[in-house]
Formats: structure tokens, sequence, C-alpha cells
């Protein structure tokens, strides 16, 4: 996630980057783009037709955004029938666009007391991933900087959100996942590089994984999350890598293993249907990626296609949905559309 740099972070490090400073990472040194030492490299089998892979077309804008109003989008949970609801950065609101384009605000989290503290890395409130259950209940990730506020949140029929299962204050929620086999939520802590797990009913989290692979390198560790083939799959952006981590029989996390390196600034990821095949929004270059099985990547869609500090995708069937925030180019969020060509 992203958003513009607030007066009061400019004198940070020069490694912010993503969420409210993405566009400072773009200057930092390239050493802080390099994988994690300590973490396992799998052995990865080589896509024998890696040319042939997944391509998009009928690109469209499905609806835009008010960036004025903070409406960074973030984060995407899709709805049946083809609406989808999204996470909304500065402007700490869940909505809903519809499919054909219609716009609702679902939900609108306060300041915290005393007009709003400072987050870890970001620097103002935030919410982050949003979630969608099978029994059709919404959750979102709100990172306040205050205990009893950070956590996730549920949105009741009411309209009103309450607070499911705390975290700590020094914590950056950014990805939420519902495991649905094991009843509980895996979030990723960017700040703490991460991943929480709490039971699915609510209640204490507890450290999933902390595995260094997870870690950030002066910023920003980990983001986006999938599960996917017996695994937790997630991004680290200050690293620029993706990284499965097992899950072992008792739900467990096992030692990560890289499976792709390169993708400086990546945030948010999904899975095409196609085996291990992958595709990643990234943030601080404005484009959409696909990576194959063995970690070779291309880009799909750029600039040129309406991408403007791409934060997040989500694939159901043929139709791929892409969230720019508008946070390093241009001053256009969107919510985009694009068709899925499996060659």
């Amino acid at each position: 996630m992203s958003l513009d740099r607030p007066a009061r972070l400019r004198r940070r490090a020069a490694t912010l980057g993503l969420v409210g400073l993405f566009a400072a990472l773009a200057t930092a040194p390239a050493a802080l783009a390099a994988p994690d030492p300590t973490a396992v490299s799998a052995t990865i089998p080589t896509d024998p037709d890696r040319t042939a892979g997944t391509r998009l077309g009928d690109v469209r804008v499905l609806a835009h955004f008010d960036r004025a109003a903070g409406q960074v989008a973030e984060s995407i949970a899709l709805e049946p029938g083809g609406s989808v609801v999204i996470g909304m950065i500065s402007a700490r609101q869940v909505v809903r666009v519809a499919r054909n384009g219609a716009l609702q605000v679902l939900a609108t989290m306060p300041l915290p007391p005393g007009g709003g503290t400072t987050t870890p890395v970001v620097g103002a409130p935030d919410v982050t991933g949003v979630a969608r259950s099978d029994s059709g209940a919404v959750y979102f990730l709100y990172s306040s900087g205050q205990g009893g506020l950070t956590g996730i949140w549920q949105l009741r029929r009411s309209g009103e959100p309450r607070l499911v299962v705390p975290l700590p204050a020094d914590t950056f929620p950014n990805a939420l996942v519902i495991d649905g086999r094991r009843h509980r939520f895996l979030a990723t802590d960017s700040a703490g590089g991460r991943i929480w797990q709490a039971p699915l009913s609510g209640g204490e989290a507890s450290v999933w994984s902390a595995d260094p692979a997870l870690t950030p390198v002066g910023f920003f560790g980990a983001n986006g999350m999938k599960i996917h083939d017996g695994a937790v799959w997630a991004t680290n952006s200050d690293r620029g890598t993706i990284v499965r981590i097992p899950v072992t029989k008792d739900g467990g996390s096992g030692r990560a293993e890289v499976r792709a390196t390169g993708l400086e600034g990546i945030d948010d990821f999904d899975f095409t249907g196609r085996n291990s095949e992958i595709l990643a929004a990234i943030n601080q270059s404005s484009k959409l990626v696909r990576v194959s099985a063995d970690g070779a990547h291309e880009t799909l869609l750029g600039a040129d296609d309406g991408m403007q500090g791409t934060t997040a995708v989500r694939v159901r069937g043929n139709r791929v949905y892409v969230t720019n925030g508008a946070n390093l180019a241009g001053n256009d969020p969107t919510l985009m559309l694009a068709k899925l060509q499996r060659r």
C-alpha cells in the first residue's frame, strides 16, 4: 500500500517506501532489494512453456476514486455477482464497488483519540487489507498506532464495525487472509516482518511465522499474502521477493523458500489458476507483472495501460481486478478490470 509523504516523515530514512511513503523508496539504495541471505531458495522446476504464459486483454477502468479525499485503493476482496470490497488507505474506509462501477462506502474508521497518532512505518491511521468469509462476513485491517484500535475488524450488518482480533500497537497489519480449512485469520505485519494468526471466532493473536525472509530491510517487509498449494505465500516489498512458507501438518509454519526475486516494490499478488503462475502488483514502478513457476517475470500492464501506483490484484475465472493507488504517478486511483487470456 502507499500514500503521499506527510511532511513530518520526510526526515525519516531514505529507504521509506511503500504505503504512505512509497515514492521515497524509488530512491533507496539498490542493496535494499537484495534477497535475504538467511532464506532458503527452493529448487523450482523450470516453466517449459514460459513464452506461452497468461496475457491480459480488454483492459478498462471500472471505477475512479477520489484521491483528494484519501481514497487510495489498497486491497480487494471478491464478492458473488462481480462486486468487490476495497480498503481505502488514508480515507480509512471500506467501500464496495458494484459490477457497474457504482461506489458505496460501507464504513469509515474514526481517528484515534487526540486526532491520530503516528503508526509504525507509515505515520497515519490506515485501513489496509480486506477479506470476505464464505458466509459473507467482511473483515478488514486497521492500523491506528494505538492498542485497542489496531487489529482485525468485522463489518457488521448494522454498518458498525467491531474489533474481533486486537493486534499490538507497534504492528502494521497489511494483508488479511481467511484460512477456512483451519478456521483462522492470517495477517502480515509489514513493520515487524512477520505473519500473525488468530481464531476466526476472534480473540488473541499469536505469531505464526517470523521467518527472516519476511523481515524488512529498513522499512517494509511482509506485504501481500495468499494461501496456495499447501503453503502460505507472501511478498517482501523491501527485498523484492515472493516467498513460499509450507504449512505443517499441525498448521504451523515451515521454513520460507524464496520463489522469485528482482521485484522491488512488490505489493499484492494472486494466482492465475495455471499451476503456480502469479500476477503481481508492483507499486513502486506502477505495473502488473506475470511471474512464472521458475521465478521469471515479465510486465503485462504498465503506465501506458493506466497503471498508477499499482497496489492489488485478484483473479476470478477469466476476470482480473487491479487497484491503482496513484501514489507514485498521476492523480487517478482506480479499480480496473481485464480479461485473462490463458495460452
